[in-house]
């Protein structure tokens, strides 16, 4: 790695408990805040294509298999890259790795806004993907570092939240700085934000509270429930992450939950638009409410957990994943016309997917694993992840095209066949995620 992302040598312990409590405190906040904040703007700059597929296409800059395809590399980018960067960020310097990581992003939105060959969407998409990995795991990382065992599941679930906000932003944002002025202001003006986000991220977040002279987190906060800290080496502790069954169980489940998350996000503006004849806008303002649902979802998964689940996550898993489930089947039976219900299923997905991305996509196996391997954890998890939702992207392109109908020369999409294939993967994911339901947590 790089000297200048890695993380700092230990300071000595300071003395004065006061100044250590000032100090941490001042930190703990100002580092949770910019996680929920920058964090949320990794997606502007992740997910303008979604919002932007049906102005490419009636441009005929794109067709919708180019469109899979260039949503898969991303995400295939960014399965690998999460893996990578994960097991990078358990040594780095959170603030300058995750603040260039935002920076990076938001130069090649900029660049996509003025590119109009294939190729090239494909390329920059790509390279988005990478360094859009690097959002995530450093960000369980720095809240592992600062936030104790019995507080971690309420601070990560409203973390975890944090990805609806983006959502939010860019399906109604987005989609108007579009409709008024084109698409390719849809990369630029996200893009042109970021860059300014980026910059607060780099002065407001922080590296380990050790770097600074102050305690572990376990013991300023005197939390043991989840064991003293290890003393095993790092090295020693990704190996273990890597041999275990448990982690490849909720690998695989979280990918098939990230199938049917990703579907609703890459296509549910197109599905709206193409089979229920919403207009852009309000295809935008009814998938807005899968991302608040979502972030509320998200809040109650790790409070309820910690709160009357004594920090355990199974039960609530199970909860959220048949909600995520029934709202797909719900949206996929409602016929055109109906919007009222359509947004009501929107709102239940998205108030399912929320918890499940908190239990599934990490926080069980941030639990049970030391805390000086989060990121290590999360990379994984998000390797399976993402992988599943990168093959999602190019088979339901697939799928959605193998429909394709011209009616007085305008091309006709049916999705009956894309929506059989994210219940299976929806089923299948709540199956997985049943054969880790007695794991123990972990300091």
């Amino acid at each position: 790695m790089i000297e200048f992302f890695k993380t700092g040598k230990d300071r000595p312990l300071l003395a004065d408990e006061n100044k250590i409590r000032k100090i941490y405190e001042a930190k703990r906040w100002s580092v949770y805040i910019t996680l929920i904040l920058g964090y949320a703007f990794f997606y502007t700059t992740r997910l303008g294509l979604s919002v932007a597929k049906k102005p490419l296409l009636d441009a005929g800059l794109l067709d919708v298999k180019e469109m899979g395809i260039i949503g898969s590399i991303l995400l295939y980018t960014y399965a690998v890259g999460k893996f990578v960067n994960g097991f990078l960020a358990d040594g780095a310097n959170i603030r300058r790795f995750m603040s260039t990581a935002l920076f990076m992003s938001a130069i090649i939105n900029v660049v996509f806004g003025f590119t109009n060959y294939f190729i090239l969407f494909a390329i920059l998409w790509g390279l988005n993907g990478w360094f859009q990995s690097i959002g995530s795991a450093p960000s369980v990382v720095s809240i592992c570092q600062w936030y104790s065992n019995r507080e971690r599941g309420t601070r990560y679930g409203i973390w975890a939240g944090a990805h609806n906000i983006g959502e939010g932003i860019t399906f109604v944002g987005t989609a108007a700085i579009i409709s008024y002025l084109g698409w390719q202001w849809g990369f630029i003006g996200p893009g042109i934000i970021c860059i300014f986000v980026s910059i607060i991220m780099y002065f407001t977040l922080a590296d380990r509270p050790q770097t600074y002279g102050l305690p572990h987190i376990a013991d300023y906060k005197k939390d043991y429930s989840a064991g003293k800290p290890t003393k095993s080496s790092i090295k020693e502790l990704q190996l273990l992450v890597l041999k275990s069954p448990i982690v490849w169980a909720l690998g695989f489940s979280s990918a098939f939950m990230y199938t049917a998350r990703y579907a609703i996000n890459n296509w549910g503006i197109l599905f709206l638009q193409e089979t229920k004849n919403y207009s852009l806008v309000d295809a935008s303002f009814a998938m807005g409410v899968y991302p608040i649902l979502g972030f509320i979802g998200a809040v109650f998964s790790g409070y309820l957990s910690d709160k009357f689940f004594n920090s355990r996550r199974n039960i609530l898993t199970l909860i959220y994943g048949i909600a995520e489930t029934s709202a797909l089947v719900l949206l996929f039976i409602t016929p055109p016309g109906d919007k009222l219900i359509d947004t009501i299923a929107l709102g239940l997905f998205g108030f399912g997917i929320g918890g499940l991305i908190v239990f599934l996509a990490g926080l069980i196996a941030v639990d049970i694993f030391p805390k000086g391997v989060a990121g290590s954890v999360k990379g994984l998890i998000g390797l399976f992840s993402y992988l599943g939702a990168a093959t999602q992207d190019w088979i339901s392109g697939y799928l959605i095209d193998s429909t394709k109908i011209l009616v007085d020369g305008k091309a006709i999409y049916n999705f009956d066949n894309a929506f059989f294939f994210w219940i299976g993967a929806s089923i299948l994911s709540m199956l997985l995620a049943l054969t880790v339901w007695n794991v123990k947590p972990r300091e």
